[in-house]
C-alpha cells in the first residue's frame, strides 16, 4: 500500500497484529493497551498520550498540506462549529449536528464508529470544548448504509449542519472534510495519541471531488474525494464551498482490503484500472442519502435507544 511522505505512523502500523488497527470504512483507531506500534515503527517513532505543548501543535498541523490555513473563514467556522468528537471506552470517532428539538441534539455519524469505538458509554464534545453523554439510536431506516445515528441533551445553543444538495455535485469542486484525527505526527520522532487534546485534535482539509461513480458502493458510499482523511475522522462532515453537509467521511485512501473495499452495491467489482483510481481518494456517503429517509431538515430522529 502507498505511503505518503511521512505520514507512514497513521497507516503502515495498523498492518502489523498489534492491538492498534483501522478497519477501512472507518477511520477509527481502536487499542487495548498491550502495544501500540509494530516493532518497525517503533524502532522509528515514540507515541504519547501526553497532551503536546502549545508550540508543538504548528509542528502537528504543519504535517499535513491540505489544512485548516488554505479553508475560508466562513467555511472554517462552520466546520468547527458543527462536527463533534464521539469517544468510547476502545476508540474515537467524529460526527456532525444534524438536528436540533427543544435541549435533544442529533447527531449524524457513521455506523461503524458506534460499533467499534466500542462499550456501553459514549462521549460526545461538542465546540465549546464541554463533554455531554451520548446515546446511539438504533434506526432501522437507515438499512444497510454506513450511517448512525446519536443524540445528546443540552440547555446550550449548537450549530446545526445545513443540508446541501449532493445530487448535483461535479467531478472537481471543491469541498472540505473535517473530523478528529486519533493520532498525530508531532515531529520526525513523535506520534501522538489525541484522545486528551480536546478541541486541539480538530482538522479541517481543502481537496476536490475526484470521482461520483453512477452506481453506490455498498453501505452507500459514492463520493471519492482528494482530501486526506485521518484514523478518527470518521462520521465527519464534507462541506461544500457554502459550508454546506453535502456527505460523510468514512473511507480511507488505499484500504487494506485492497480491491474488494469497492464493491458496488450490486455486488460487482470494478476493474483493475478503475480500482487504481479508486483506492487513491478518500470516501464519503452522500448526504442526499440520508435525506431520502429522513428529509430536510432534521429537526428530531426517532428511534430506539
Amino acid at each position: 500500500m502507498p505511503v505518503e511522505n511521512n505520514k507512514v505512523g497513521l497507516r503502515a502500523f495498523f498492518f502489523s497484529p498489534v492491538c492498534l488497527w483501522v478497519v477501512h470504512l472507518g477511520a477509527i483507531a481502536i487499542s487495548s493497551g498491550v502495544s501500540l506500534v509494530s516493532p518497525s515503527l517503533a524502532a522509528n517513532r515514540a507515541i504519547t498520550n501526553t497532551k503536546p505543548q502549545l508550540h508543538q501543535i504548528p509542528q502537528a498541523i504543519a504535517q499535513y498540506p491540505d489544512t485548516i490555513a488554505r479553508v475560508p473563514e466562513p467555511v472554517s467556522a462552520i466546520a468547527r462549529s458543527v462536527t463533534v468528537r464521539i469517544l468510547g471506552e476502545q476508540g474515537t470517532g467524529s460526527g456532525v449536528i444534524v438536528g436540533h428539538q427543544g435541549q435533544t441534539y442529533t447527531v449524524l455519524t457513521n455506523a461503524h464508529v458506534v460499533a467499534q469505538v466500542g462499550g456501553d458509554r459514549y462521549t460526545i464534545l461538542t465546540a465549546d470544548g464541554i463533554t455531554h453523554t451520548g446515546v446511539w439510536l438504533h434506526s432501522a431506516q437507515l438499512g444497510n448504509y454506513d450511517l448512525a445515528l446519536m443524540q445528546f441533551s443540552s440547555h446550550r445553543l449548537y450549530q446545526v449542519a445545513v443540508m446541501g444538495n449532493s445530487n448535483i455535485l461535479s467531478v472537481g469542486e471543491i469541498v472540505y472534510a473535517s473530523g478528529f484525527p486519533s493520532w498525530r505526527v508531532i515531529n520526525a520522532n513523535t506520534l501522538a495519541d489525541t484522545r486528551n487534546w480536546g478541541l486541539q485534535a480538530f482538522e479541517l482539509t481543502q481537496g476536490y471531488i475526484g470521482m461520483l461513480p453512477r452506481q453506490s458502493l455498498q453501505q452507500g458510499y459514492q463520493l471519492g474525494y482528494t482530501n486526506q482523511i485521518e484514523p478518527g475522522m470518521s462520521g465527519g462532515p464534507v462541506l461544500d464551498r457554502y459550508g454546506h453537509l453535502i456527505a460523510i467521511n468514512g473511507g480511507l485512501k488505499y484500504p487494506i482490503q485492497g480491491i474488494t473495499a469497492f464493491i458496488f452495491a450490486d455486488s460487482t467489482m470494478p476493474s483493475q484500472a478503475l480500482f487504481e483510481q479508486m483506492q487513491a481518494l478518500s470516501w464519503a456517503i452522500p448526504i442526499a442519502k440520508f435525506q431520502q429517509l429522513f428529509g430536510q431538515p432534521t429537526h428530531l430522529i426517532q428511534g430506539s435507544y
